[in-house]
């Protein structure tokens, strides 16, 4: 049917502003770059925040946009550029998922995370570290040490006075220097 045919244009002429700076970026100006980074990134950092917990955010916003700067000498402007870029941050989130979930998590007995889940060797040596403990003393160096109880309510877990909580920490802490060595 006539009329309904759309000629396909490379580099067609943009719509919007944004697509101009992406197109002048993509063309080698830095101040376009720049232009388009800060008009652009609470839109992306919008929607990558409503699929990743809040402390992935930057990190993947950051990647989004390094993604970009590889992709920018092939965009061509036919598609607006905020669809563009919503896509790149889209597949970065999912890329991300996909990288962590074909990772094993460190956990914990209490399920809880390690505080450095990417040093999977140095929480397997504090493990060990502190399996080597007098079961009393590992208890109460975790209590008050690791889990950041105060003496008082560790004393209290454990049903002992402050003093023989104290006491073994102290004995746990000289335990670990000697087993560290």
């Amino acid at each position: 049917m006539p009329g309904l045919a759309r000629e396909v244009v490379p580099d067609a002429v943009p719509d919007t502003d944004l697509d101009r700076l992406a197109l002048a970026a993509r063309d080698g100006s830095p101040s376009a770059l720049d232009d388009l980074v800060r008009r652009t990134r609470g839109d992306v950092g919008r929607y990558i925040a409503r699929r990743v917990p809040p402390d992935r955010v930057e990190e993947l916003t950051q990647e989004t946009y390094l993604r970009m700067l590889r992709a920018l000498p092939r965009y061509s402007g036919r598609a607006p550029v905020l669809a563009w870029l919503r896509a790149i941050a889209r597949n970065t989130v999912a890329d991300r998922y996909r990288h962590d979930s074909a990772r094993p998590r460190c956990v914990d007995s209490a399920g809880r995370e390690p505080a450095s889940p990417g040093r999977f060797e140095e929480y397997l040596a504090l493990l060990a570290l502190l399996d080597g403990l007098a079961p009393e003393r590992r208890r109460a160096f975790v209590l008050t040490q690791l889990a950041g109880l105060p003496y008082a309510e560790a004393a209290s877990r454990l049903g002992v006075p402050v003093g023989t909580v104290r006491s073994r920490v102290a004995r746990a802490r000289r335990d670990l220097l000697r087993d560290m060595r």
